[in-house]
């Protein structure tokens, strides 16, 4: 039988999570279930709101810090953005800004990130410089790191688009997130272009995020939502063509905690933007593995790019990847690298990645408890990276 977190026979001192999150956000009820699960206390909560308020916050030297989003509270929204509307698109740089400098005034205790590493992986440039830096394959940018030309607006776009021949790329905010601000441009020989997104433009030239992908044709619409979104910062990538599934497009988000790719959901989609947010929907992670079989690949050297992209993040506990399968499953690349990318609710682990029958939260708490007990072989041990991920998985509950 195994011990509780708190069983006075476990070496060392219980592990006390604390969470700074908005506490009505589904994440950190998720989060303190995983913990209670585990035998642990419920984690002490410190809102967002309060941290942007005074400017930081205390932990105690025992206390493990976890940060989640900041998203889907209409008042953080407001502290960081400067935005009345948190419908409207603009204001990432202004919250990209106000997020690090609070995340760099919570102090004490034992953190699960680092603020360094953070303020790369919310800025897309600096980003995809770490991954390309450490040869995890990436699709090609002429914006990517510190010392790239910035993006004023979309003359400048369509520079990149003749000077670099790239007749379809994605037009990315520096800072945004959740496909806010993101752009699919397309052009042909003849002239025309198109622009798939999801930014509603209005009439008097504002930019709202909307549910429903919208599809611009005419290129001074184009123009206007580029214009209005360069202030904030943009990122350029050459569009990849993706694999498909059932005639739709497909990628990927895998989850990787303590350096192990233990989750993974397939997206797909009629359009480019595959989030399922936008209308996407789950796809079949075991047709993927038998694709990728079938080109010649292994699933194992699939996951272990993940692995890798995770690995320039080395404070960082837990990261989601959003992986680009190329036409034929047999070549991948990393589109992005997210912080909070683990709300993947009642998803349990991949078969062989240690995290089995554990959804992304449990697996981050039973990696915790390994750290603090390492002699008492908390959690599921998994086996060698190339023997990991061998078996397919009967996961079917996704709703993130």
């Amino acid at each position: 039988m195994s011990r509780s977190a708190n069983d006075p026979g476990r070496a060392g001192p219980p592990v006390r999570f604390a969470v700074v999150g908005n506490p009505e956000n589904r994440r950190a009820a998720l989060f303190a279930d995983a913990a209670r699960a585990a035998g642990l206390p419920a984690p002490r909560m410190v809102p967002w709101e309060r941290v942007l308020r005074s400017g930081g916050a205390e932990f105690a030297a025992d206390e493990t810090v976890r940060l989640d989003s900041p998203g889907e509270n209409p008042e953080v929204d407001r502290l960081l953005r400067g935005a009345q509307d948190p419908t409207r698109v603009e204001g990432s740089a202004l919250w990209y800004t106000r997020f690090i400098q609070a995340s760099r005034g919570l102090r004490g205790g034992v953190r699960l990130d680092d603020t360094d590493e953070l303020a790369v992986l919310f800025d897309k440039r600096h980003c995809h410089a770490a991954l390309a830096a450490a040869d995890v394959p990436v699709p090609w940018s002429p914006t990517s790191g510190p010392d790239a030309a910035p993006v004023a607006g979309w003359d400048d776009v369509r520079a990149a688009m003749r000077d670099h021949r790239m007749p379809r790329l994605f037009v990315k905010l520096a800072h945004g997130s959740s496909a806010s601000g993101v752009l699919a441009v397309e052009s042909s020989g003849r002239g025309r272009i198109r622009a798939t997104t999801s930014v509603e433009l209005t009439p008097d030239g504002r930019l709202f995020n909307s549910l429903k992908v919208c599809r611009y044709e005419r290129e001074r619409d184009i123009a206007a939502i580029v214009d209005a979104l360069a202030p904030d910062g943009l990122h350029l990538e050459r569009w990849l063509p993706k694999a498909s599934q059932r005639g739709r497009a497909a990628d990927l988000r895998v989850v990787v905690v303590a350096g192990r790719a233990t989750h993974a959901v397939v997206r797909t989609s009629n359009g480019p933007l595959t989030n399922l947010h936008l209308g996407g929907s789950r796809g079949d992670l075991d047709a993927v593995r038998d694709g990728v079989e079938a080109a010649g690949g292994r699933w194992a050297d699939v996951l272990a790019v993940c692995e890798r992209a995770a690995a320039c993040f080395p404070r960082t506990l837990c990261v989601g990847v959003d992986l680009l399968p190329a036409v034929g499953w047999r070549r991948f690349a990393v589109g992005e690298v997210n912080a909070f990318g683990d709300l993947l609710p009642r998803l349990t682990g991949l078969p062989g990645s240690g995290a089995e029958g554990l959804d992304t939260y449990a697996a981050q708490i039973a990696a915790v408890l390994r750290r603090a007990h390492p002699s008492t072989g908390t959690g599921h041990q998994g086996n060698e990276h190339h023997q990991r991920h061998q078996h397919r998985t009967g996961t079917t509950h996704v709703s993130a």
